[in-house]
């Protein structure tokens, strides 16, 4: 009996999925009617922008400074490195000459007493991990 209702549900649901109409719903070219006329080349570029962290709590000291127009840009950014440097890159783009930019560094390097660098490592006595194995074992 179950047969015979599974059969019968089967053959209906082939009936309803053949008697819907198919649609294509894959890729096409765009018609002729839906394109626009709008351009979506860019415009000329322009902008400039500056932003800076100075977080004396987590020593975070870093910031980043560019402008752009039409096809030049130019900038720098800096960061405080853990020796206490300072390092700057001053930056510029000029139509397709590429990214060129030109690193310094200011200030000493130097390592504060505490800092991984300034501590002296002792050689300390190395004992060797305990085996928790019974005499009568084998190893």
């Amino acid at each position: 009996m179950n047969a015979k209702i599974l059969i019968l549900l089967g053959v209906a649901a082939l009936a309803a999925a053949d008697s819907r109409s198919v649609e294509f719903r894959g890729y096409r070219a765009p018609s002729s009617e839906s394109r626009s006329f709008e351009s979506y080349e860019s415009s000329e570029a322009k902008y400039d922008f500056n932003w800076a962290v100075d977080d004396d709590s987590s020593e975070n000291h870093f910031g980043h400074q560019e402008a752009r127009e039409d096809d030049n840009t130019q900038g720098s950014y800096y960061v405080y490195l853990p020796d206490g440097r300072r390092q700057t890159v001053t930056y510029y783009v000029d139509g397709d000459s590429g990214y060129i930019a030109d690193v310094k560094y200011s200030g000493e390097a130097s390592f504060e007493s505490g800092s991984f660098e300034s501590r002296s490592f002792e050689s300390g006595s190395y004992e060797a991990p305990r085996r928790y194995f019974d005499s009568n074992e084998s190893k």
